[in-house]
């Protein structure tokens, strides 16, 4: 008999998110952490990242995984040679069309190359990654690169050793596969744990919208929980109504940085018309608005 956390393990190892870089999700969750790093960026002493489910840190959009599903056309390929983008995609932008020199979209770099590209030298980050030949991609992509660690750990139980950084700032990714059917609950202990690891962190969790229930229960939860300042920020390109199919992408935000909410609503208005015109759309809610008593403290 297997147990269940054999299988959880097991449907980690199983996903390759190569089947899908470069689409809507990924346009939106890379974006919004460009703007936070660069937020971070404004002050002069360095911070620390934590990118708890790495992947292989790059994807080939011209290879058979990415070409079978076409998910990038309806994401990146739309996104990056636009005219008109809003000032909170610049930094995104800017590293997309310098791996994509051509103006044509072949290469995608996933969070880890994305946040190396961003970092400034005295910056540290850590990657986080639980399948065994996805880990050794990952360390020899930044081998020589002493900014940058990898850890060969389940990313939901990394932070207890690597948090809390020397640094203090710093952000933490949670981007899970969503393969195990409670990985809301999940990400919920994951969010919890970290927030009394490291209460001054800024933490971008992603999730997946396909059915409004799960989402809204996972929510309620947070706001139950109270503690810092947490912004539910959302990018549908359908009606959520189909429990079958990704209609949209959502990040939970704690801690944001100052005037965030402003950005994102500009950026996110203008990514759902490109991403997904006429369906598109985009919402931000506050799950927690003011610091408010935790159990979590």
């Amino acid at each position: 008999m297997v147990r269940p956390k054999s299988r959880r393990r097991a449907a980690a190892m199983n996903y390759r998110h190569a089947y899908h870089a470069g689409n809507f999700a990924d346009v939106m969750k890379h974006s919004i952490l460009a703007q936070v790093v660069e937020a971070l960026k404004r002050k002069d002493t360095p911070f620390f990242a934590l990118d708890t489910h790495a992947g292989i840190g790059a994807y080939d959009l011209m290879a058979e995984a990415a070409g079978k599903t076409g998910e990038y056309l309806d994401g990146i390929a739309k996104v990056m040679d636009r005219p008109d983008p809003p000032a909170g995609m610049e930094a995104y932008l800017r590293v997309i069309r310098a791996w994509n020199t051509d103006g044509t979209p072949r290469r995608y770099p996933g969070s880890p190359e994305l946040l190396r590209a961003l970092m400034r030298p005295a910056d540290r980050l850590a990657l986080v990654e639980l399948h065994p030949e996805d880990v050794c991609l990952l360390r020899s992509r930044f081998a020589g690169d002493r900014r940058v660690g990898v850890h060969h750990l389940d990313g939901h139980a990394a932070a207890k050793g690597l948090l809390p950084p020397a640094e203090r700032r710093g952000l933490v990714l949670i981007d899970p596969p969503f393969e195990v059917r409670d990985e809301f609950d999940r990400l919920r202990l994951t969010l919890r744990r970290i927030r009394r690891l490291w209460p001054g962190g800024i933490i971008l969790a992603w999730y997946p919208i396909k059915g409004r229930e799960p989402v809204r229960r996972f929510h309620d939860a947070i706001r139950e929980e109270g503690g810092s300042r947490t912004l539910a920020v959302e990018l549908l390109i359908r009606p959520d109504d189909d429990p079958f199919r990704l209609n949209g992408s959502g990040l939970v935000v704690v801690n944001p940085p100052w005037r965030l909410e402003d950005a994102l609503d500009e950026s996110l208005e203008w990514l759902a018309r490109v991403v997904a015109p006429g369906s598109g759309r985009h919402h931000l809610e506050w799950l927690i608005e003011e610091r408010s008593a935790s159990s979590l403290v």
